[in-house]
């Protein structure tokens, strides 16, 4: 319970545009990821009457509406006579996107090894919490690289730094998840849900017996990662090359094809038309969030781990029968609180200090 609120905390301490709007959007986040049958009692809420939302909202067309389909609407608006490419951006500037790809990426690792490390090292943390997944680990990376940053204003802005921690964050965290999945059977991300689901076609149970009985299965998957991972090199500077030239072609032909990507993807999930207006609501969602500059990684956030955190509530006081003493009775518990409570009051301090000093 309390690395899921720690998570959430992080979350808002470090919002691109102040603690109240992050604040807005985590609890819009966790207000959205009530809907649909509790996990705890069972009963059904804020679903309406509709049986699509029994399971809750489906990340992937939520996610696809407040990324995809929100900049697809923004970039709509803001189309001009002339013929425009995706690589410009809204203040008229533009890059060609010309120049070595592996050789700029091993300079900026030379010049931000200690931002490398942070950056992968709270991945992997993150990675390691059941059901987390990337996501969650590229925003608290970005959100914590930007507290560091002596740009903070790029972020957001095509910022190269951003780019690079959000990717070691999500990198290292694919790593992380696969440690309750070996371990417990607890799938960390979709990816290790999938992959435990075929270990169980193939009689094998993931657990504890699994690094006693069959070890030389366990060691085998740690070669494929390391192949993997090498394979990634080619493969992925073959997909920025390509990405380079789809991003010169001019957003009136561009937009169009990635609204109907947008519409495909969503309605491929479950072959469901539902998922497709789940997708557009929340594509005007993240317009509207961006038009107030409401905080959209806290809302993802809340929105994924809401449930995670109201069952381990439940489950905490079911424990304890009712006491509050449940939460804190663990010297790890205990220590967790400790710092959630420092950081909330670390930023309640540093709130009034800037007040007063906007007053004087």
């Amino acid at each position: 319970f309390w690395l899921y609120l720690m998570g959430l905390s992080c979350a808002v301490v470090v919002g691109r545009f102040g603690i109240a709007l992050s604040l807005v959007g985590l609890l819009i986040g966790l207000l959205l990821s009530t809907v649909g049958l509790s996990a705890v009692h069972g009963q059904a809420r804020f679903t309406f009457g509709h049986p699509e939302l029994f399971q809750g909202l489906n990340f992937i067309p939520a996610m696809i509406g407040l990324f995809a389909l929100s900049e697809v609407l923004r970039n709509a608006g803001h189309l001009q006579a002339t013929p425009q490419t995706a690589t410009e951006v809204s203040d008229g500037q533009s890059g060609d996107g010309r120049g070595g790809i592996l050789g700029p990426a091993i300079k900026m690792l030379g010049k931000r090894p200690i931002s490398f490390l942070r950056s992968s090292a709270m991945g992997s943390a993150i990675g390691i919490l059941p059901g987390a997944g990337a996501d969650m680990a590229a925003w608290v990376c970005v959100a914590v690289s930007k507290r560091f940053s002596k740009q903070p204003q790029q972020y957001g802005r095509g910022s190269a730094e951003c780019i690079a921690d959000a990717c070691a964050g999500n990198s290292s965290s694919l790593a992380g998840a696969w440690i309750p999945a070996m371990v417990f059977g607890i799938p960390g991300d979709s990816v290790t849900a999938i992959v435990i689901g075929v270990l169980y076609m193939k009689n094998l149970k993931p657990g504890p017996e699994i690094f006693e009985q069959q070890g030389e299965l366990v060691y085998s998957i740690y070669l494929i990662f390391i192949l993997a991972n090498l394979v990634l090199l080619p493969v992925g500077w073959c997909a920025v090359k390509l990405g380079r030239e789809v991003m010169r072609i001019p957003r009136r032909v561009l937009l169009p094809v990635i609204l109907m990507f947008c519409i495909v993807g969503s309605f491929a999930v479950n072959g469901s038309s539902f998922d497709v207006i789940l997708m557009l609501g929340f594509g005007l969602l993240g317009v509207l969030c961006e038009r107030f500059k409401i905080s959209i990684g806290a809302l993802v956030l809340g929105l994924i781990l809401g449930g995670p955190l109201e069952e381990r509530f439940v489950q905490t006081l079911a424990g304890g029968q009712g006491s509050l003493r449940a939460f804190f009775d663990r010297p790890l518990a205990l220590l967790l609180a400790v710092v959630c409570l420092l950081l909330w009051a670390g930023v309640a301090v540093n709130t009034i200090r800037k007040s007063r000093e906007s007053e004087g």
